[in-house]
């Protein structure tokens, strides 16, 4: 835990907390916060600061916080995934929020398996369990947006344009002439599909909806190192 999250339930005064659970457990063993030790904290979707520890048991800490700061700026990349199982949309999750994304959606793909959709890791709470874990990784405050649509088509020519529009709409895909370039500025909006690729009628409907396909070599990776790769190449 490199940052203290907080919420505003956690407050019992102005400007003094209480938590329990997971995080008194890492405050207490891997902090080994003592009174009057401090720790770097934020206030979940907005400041960060510093928490001083006033007292602490067994059930519960509490703390004095004071805000001085902003968080770290977001990525400005919307990132559209093909659903991968689910051990691996987790690991996706956690890399895309730690790496600053600010928008992810997971979408159907011919190679998705339809059992993916079912599994429980994919639900609100353990989405937002999982993304808070990775904003405190790095020291990040403010929740990604994180959404899932089951249809592909219906999502590729009713909604993309619209998510695209005044981005630089990119595919990842082994197979493109196109040689996807470095470091890019401004809005992105990032594709990329399952384990196997986009099949070529995806492919070919991602294009005509404005979306440029792109490659980066030839090498087939597993989904999470494709995305850690292609946004630290488009990343600014």
């Amino acid at each position: 835990m490199n940052l203290l999250l907080l919420e505003p339930s956690d407050f019992i005064s102005g400007s003094v907390v209480r938590i329990s659970g997971r995080r008194l457990r890492q405050l207490a063993d891997v902090i080994r916060a003592e009174p009057g030790k401090r720790c770097k904290a934020g206030l979940l979707n907005g400041l960060t600061g510093t928490a001083e520890l006033l007292s602490i048991t067994p059930e519960t800490a509490e703390l004095s916080v004071a805000w001085n700061g902003e968080p770290p700026p977001k990525l400005a990349v919307t990132l559209i995934a093909a659903l991968p199982r689910p051990k691996t949309f987790l690991k996706v999750l956690h890399t895309a929020t730690v790496m600053g994304t600010e928008r992810m959606i997971f979408i159907e793909s011919w190679k998705v398996d339809k059992s993916y959709w079912s599994t429980p890791l994919i639900g609100p709470e353990s989405v937002r369990e999982n993304l808070l874990l990775a904003l405190e990784q790095a020291g990040d405050t403010v929740l990604p947006a994180v959404e899932f649509r089951r249809r592909f088509k219906p999502f590729v020519e009713d909604e993309l344009p619209g998510v695209a529009a005044g981005t630089t709409a990119i595919a990842g895909h082994p197979a493109a002439e196109a040689s996807l370039p470095r470091h890019l500025s401004g809005k992105i909006t990032l594709v990329v599909g399952p384990e196997g690729g986009f099949t070529e009628y995806e492919i070919g409907l991602l294009a005509a909806n404005g979306v440029t396909p792109m490659s980066f070599g030839r090498r087939i990776m597993r989904t999470e190192f494709a995305v850690t790769a292609l946004l630290a190449r488009i990343a600014p």
